[in-house]
């Protein structure tokens, strides 16, 4: 199972984006919504007014989905939609229990969150779980995080107490962009979800957003020559880290002060909706 979805952990729309890009590209089919009603602020998450062709009002209500995907190497079913407001004991029940009728394996939740790393290097991932196999299979890291979570914490949480393996990945997206969707951030996590599932990422389609997410970054920054100086900043401290590590880009759990970004970043989006 491949979970994740929008509003809190979803910096740059990275997360569910590529939950969405896995379920379009695999031709996945609808297996199950989780009623809004009982989970959702609609105030918060509005519902959006369609026509159809006939130009009759439909009302699309904000709904957490489940699909079903056979991809090689691995049957998937993919969790995706916003996070819900209330009655997160009830919410995590329902989505464990998709888990459970189904017999998954394995759980992968995908976050991004906001900082400071330049958009002009290879995005960071952090992976975390706590089962001692999982951690040494996949080079994950035993996350010794305390403070305020979001959703994903939460199911991480209801998986381990169910005995399902899970772990969770996160992409660092640039804090200076944060208003502009990262597709780059998206495709780091499909990589690294799809390498966990071993099965080919489908991510060629996401090659076109990739350049225009690096011109409206640049565009951005352009006229900021704080800003600019302040990613070169970034820059040399990124390539200083990478040349200690010979084997490529440094992962997140290797760097105290990106994973002290993670629980600033929590910590300061703490009571918001």
């Amino acid at each position: 199972m491949v979970v994740g979805f929008t509003g809190w952990n979803d910096a740059g729309d990275a997360a569910s984006t590529a939950v969405r890009t896995l379920i379009e590209t695999s031709g996945a089919a609808p297996l199950a919504e989780v009623d809004p009603e009982h989970f959702t602020d609609f105030a918060t998450v509005r519902p959006h007014v369609r026509l159809d062709e006939e130009q009759k009002r439909n009302i699309v209500w904000p709904t957490v989905g489940a699909w079903s995907a056979s991809l090689p190497g691995a049957d998937v079913i993919f969790v995706l939609g916003p996070e819900p407001a209330l009655r997160w004991k009830s919410f995590t029940a329902q989505v464990v229990g998709i888990a459970q009728k189904y017999s998954c394996p394995l759980v992968i939740s995908l976050g991004a969150l906001l900082a400071d790393v330049p958009h002009t290097r290879p995005v960071h991932i952090f992976g975390s779980a706590t089962d001692d196999d999982l951690i040494n299979r996949f080079d994950l890291e035993r996350s010794r995080y305390e403070g305020p979570t979001g959703i994903v914490g939460v199911l991480q949480n209801a998986f381990s107490a169910a005995g399902i393996p899970s772990a969770s990945l996160w992409a660092a997206v640039p804090g200076y962009a944060s208003q502009v969707p990262s597709p780059k951030a998206a495709v780091a996590l499909i990589e690294r979800a799809s390498t966990m599932m071993g099965t080919p990422a489908p991510i060629g389609g996401l090659a076109d957003d990739l350049e225009d997410y690096d011109a409206r970054v640049d565009a951005l920054i352009a006229d900021d020559d704080d800003l600019v100086i302040h990613i070169e900043q970034l820059e040399s401290i990124v390539d200083d880290m990478d040349d200690e590590d010979s084997s490529g880009p440094i992962d997140l759990s290797e760097s105290a002060d990106l994973l002290g970004e993670v629980e600033q970043f929590l910590r300061d989006h703490d009571g918001e909706s």
